[in-house]
């Protein structure tokens, strides 16, 4: 029997790590399997939580994102990801950090709002991606993340020597996420910034008075867009990863993100294919179309006439405005606000189709009414009618509402250098998952504490990745005597 014991520590020691993996996995197996048979009905789901709700953990609990983002696009992603519960691990070059911290400044030797306000609920770990000890470091975060995210120039990360192939070596399961600004095609290795996108994807040539030149939009839609459209991406190669057990790539272009926020517009490019838009206000004005979608102005996109009205202030208030839309169904409750009851009844207004040629006119009937009215005042009064319409909010009514700070839209953080500054919160709200909203790392700061803690270096090992180079900036010369 001892024999046995023996032969048995014996060959336990002379495991392969394949035989240990083996073993990891079935280990693994046994706890999916015990997990089913205490499910609720049996199909291998964990009973509900019993905790009260926004107890329960947050979405991504348990979940760690390898940042490589910088700017705008990848930092959207990746603090979505984080306000969702990732750990949200944005590695840095040492010395430097991402470049944002320094541009746009508006408090000296203090981080960007730029900065601050893309990279909020991360940590920051900094790491000379050249060094031999670096490189090492970063191996050790491929094996001990789930996805990797990154918004390089094209073939930027492959020269880094983190090809698809050596991180799926070394971890099969991780997720390795990309923004670009084309997919594949004749523009594919081209930089592409957030203007570009707007124009590639078909946003600005559909932006503007048709009189004028095609216009971006004050939206960044083609990279914090794209942020958006590549999260997405990300949590569902985390959901199919539960089925399959590997990572995969998950690619967001910007061009293709701005065109699917523009997908009303191909809808009318092939409705124009066919004949007239009767919905734009040109069709209305007798103006002839292209062979392409103009411009509409203020047009509603939805079918629905409206426009953008002046109202009281207009004068001295640029954005003392109000956008009303004559809907259809609510058109008497309309003709009677504004003062027009006979417009019900009459045949040259009282139908869509014998409204279209009038628009103009009908929109300058409206705005004499709301000219006498704030934008507030006008919103009150035609919501009661459930007549469609919104106030211009400026940037300061918005940073100044109380209702967007109690849903945590709009959230008030503390910086140690910068002080507070406004930060939007996560703007999606699920009710077991509330959002933690924190502040920017410092670059670096979280440095230490990711290498022991995260990726278990021992103390020792510490003290060499310090010396060797690959966690600090490298020293500046000193300056020559003056002789």
């Amino acid at each position: 029997m001892a024999r046995r014991k023996q032969a048995t520590k014996t060959t336990a020691k002379a495991r392969s790590k394949p035989a240990k993996a083996k073993t990891v996995a079935k280990t693994a197996s046994k706890k999916v399997v015990k997990l089913a048979k205490k499910s609720a009905n049996g199909n291998g789901l964990p009973r509900p939580s019993s905790k009260a709700w926004g107890q329960a953990g947050r979405a991504l609990d348990g979940v760690r994102i390898l940042d490589f983002t910088h700017v705008q696009s990848g930092p959207t992603c990746t603090q979505l990801l984080a306000y969702l519960g990732a750990d949200v691990i944005k590695v840095e070059r040492p010395g430097v950090g991402d470049i944002t911290r320094g541009q746009l400044r508006d408090v000296k030797g203090a981080d960007s709002l730029y900065f601050t306000m893309l990279n909020g609920s991360k940590r920051s770990i900094t790491i000379d991606s050249k060094n031999p000890k670096g490189k090492e470091i970063l191996d050790r975060l491929i094996r001990h993340c789930d996805v990797l995210v990154e918004n390089f120039a094209p073939g930027a990360l492959d020269r880094m020597g983190l090809t698809w192939e050596h991180v799926h070596k070394l971890n099969p399961r991780m997720i390795v996420a990309s923004v670009k600004g084309f997919g594949p095609g004749p523009y594919e290795d081209c930089k592409v910034y957030e203007n570009v996108a707007q124009c590639a994807g078909g946003a600005a040539s559909t932006t503007g008075f048709r009189e004028g030149p095609p216009l971006v939009t004050g939206a960044q839609i083609g990279d914090s867009g794209t942020g958006v459209h590549l999260a997405l991406g990300i949590v569902s190669a985390l959901y199919q990863r539960v089925r399959t057990g590997r990572g995969q790539r998950v690619l967001a272009a910007m061009q293709d993100g701005v065109l699917n926020l523009c997908r009303v517009k191909l809808r009318d490019q092939q409705r124009l294919n066919k004949g007239p838009l009767t919905e734009y206000s040109q069709y209305g004005e007798g103006v002839p179309f292209g062979v392409a979608v103009p411009r509409a102005g203020n047009d509603s996109g939805g079918g629905q006439p409206g426009w953008i009205l002046k109202c009281k202030g207009w004068e001295t208030d640029p954005d003392a405005y109000i956008y009303f839309i004559t809907q259809a169904p609510v058109w008497g409750a309309i003709c009677d606000v504004i003062g027009k009851p006979e417009w019900k009844t009459d045949p040259d207004y009282a139908t869509p189709p014998a409204r279209l040629p009038r628009l103009r006119q009908i929109f300058d009937t409206i705005e004499k009414w709301t000219e006498t009215k704030d934008k507030f005042e006008a919103m009150d009064i035609l919501n009661k009618y459930d007549i469609p319409c919104g106030p211009i909010l400026s940037m300061k009514e918005i940073a100044e509402e109380k209702s967007l700070r109690k849903t945590g839209t709009v959230v008030e953080v503390d910086h140690p250098t910068r002080g507070k500054y406004l930060t939007v919160g996560n703007p999606i709200k699920l009710s077991d998952s509330p959002a933690d909203v924190r502040r920017s790392p410092l670059l670096g700061e979280h440095t230490e504490e990711i290498l022991r803690k995260a990726l278990g270096y021992s103390e020792k090992e510490l003290a060499e990745i310090k010396s060797s180079g690959a966690i600090t900036a490298p020293d500046k010369p000193a300056k020559a005597e003056a002789a």
